[in-house]
């Protein structure tokens, strides 16, 4: 029936979303990587695409799981919201924080981020969970995707036009630019992959976990809520294909409607797989084997938040400390440790790949050593 306590398979799922970005965010060479863990240059998608959705989806899992039970147990609703934007206020003072690393110039600082939009999507996600049925949350879920798809399609950017959707050039870009000018992505100084209009569609995949979360609360036999998932999860990466070619393309850029479905539609069926292996499974020999295999997910998964802040402190810091060379020059602390990586007889897209498995090899160790001795860093 419904699950009571911590899901096994929602902290393994968690610990593989956070091992999955820590390995395609630490390459030794971002110019040798394979395909699938690079983000796709603009429309379309790969497996790194999937992985910040994937967050989301926890997220709104985990809020259905804690707000159901706190509901039952009559806590009250504006505490509640309290205490979700107090969370929300942290997690974006975290990711702001980062960003100030290690020049901690306000001018010119990065305001958006993977942590802010966490944040805010939380924060505009959590009234909607509190307060309405889940009926009426799919038609949220609905109302933002129609709200930002006419904005996107129907307004005129001054100069380009309306509905353009390269980049830089949509209304999304647009509204950044005024917004956050000189505070935004150094890559493009022109838009932002977690820019303000795109928040809303992302607000919609969170939105879409709460449900699965809610599912899991209900009074249905864990077989048939395992069925439902996968079921429900193909249909949804079947919705992004089809508004793939008659809304709006797949693209992670700019988040839009097909690629909110298709990405929480991938969530769905694997996160229905972690919970039949490790929750469901009425074989014991087959779950038990399941957990040994999954246990470092849920190791990783029990300081996910952390462990993520950590490991991009930690990358930031490979790049800010250099050394001087005999010639004058200087090189990073982190092209130093890839450089007996980098002179093995192999491609350089697997020194590359091995340089990012053993960082996350580090990383595991830390979140071992953490979980050994019962720290769990919670927000």
């Amino acid at each position: 029936m419904a699950p009571a306590g911590r899901l096994t398979s929602l902290d393994a799922f968690r610990g593989f979303t956070i091992a999955a970005m820590v390995l395609v965010n630490n390459p030794g060479d971002w110019s040798s990587l394979y395909p699938q863990l690079a983000h796709a240059k603009w429309h379309g998608w790969t497996f790194t695409d999937l992985i910040f959705p994937f967050f989301l989806f926890i997220g709104g899992v985990s809020m259905a799981l804690s707000l159901g039970r706190l509901a039952a147990a009559g806590a009250d609703k504006p505490q509640l919201l309290a205490k979700l934007a107090r969370r929300a206020a942290l997690i974006f003072l975290i990711g702001f924080l980062l960003n100030l690393i290690p020049n901690f110039n306000f001018d010119t600082v990065r305001i958006p981020g993977v942590l802010q939009r966490i944040a805010l999507c939380t924060l505009l996600a959590a009234p909607i969970v509190v307060y309405f049925s889940w009926r009426a949350q799919l038609v949220w879920i609905a109302g933002l995707y129609a709200f930002y798809s006419v904005l996107m399609l129907a307004v005129p950017v001054p100069g380009i036009g309306a509905g353009v959707l390269e980049p830089g050039q949509d209304f999304g870009a647009y509204l950044d630019r005024m917004l956050l000018d000189g505070h935004m992505w150094v890559q493009s100084r022109t838009w932002d992959p977690e820019g303000m209009l795109s928040t809303l569609p992302a607000v919609a995949s969170q939105l879409l976990g709460v449900l699965v979360g809610r599912w899991l609360l209900a009074r249905q036999p864990r077989t048939d809520q395992t069925v439902w998932m996968l079921l429900g999860g193909l249909l949804l990466v079947w919705l992004g294909l089809i508004f793939d070619s008659i809304l709006m393309p797949i693209n992670k850029s700019l988040w839009t409607p097909s690629y909110s479905l298709l990405a929480a539609g991938w969530a769905t069926v694997l996160f229905a797989a972690f919970y039949w292996l490790l929750d469901v499974n009425p074989h014991a020999a087959v779950r038990a084997a399941a957990a040994r295999w999954t246990k470092p997910f849920v190791i990783y998964g029990m300081n996910a938040l952390f462990i993520f802040a950590f490991s991009g402190l930690v990358a930031k810091m490979f790049g800010f400390i250099k050394f001087a060379q005999a010639d004058g020059t200087t090189v990073s602390l982190g092209k130093s440790l890839y450089a007996p990586i980098r002179a093995l007889p192999i491609a350089p897209v697997n020194t590359s790949l091995l340089y990012a498995l053993l960082f996350n090899a580090g990383m595991f160790a830390l979140a071992w050593c953490m979980w050994r001795k019962k720290w769990f860093v919670k927000v």
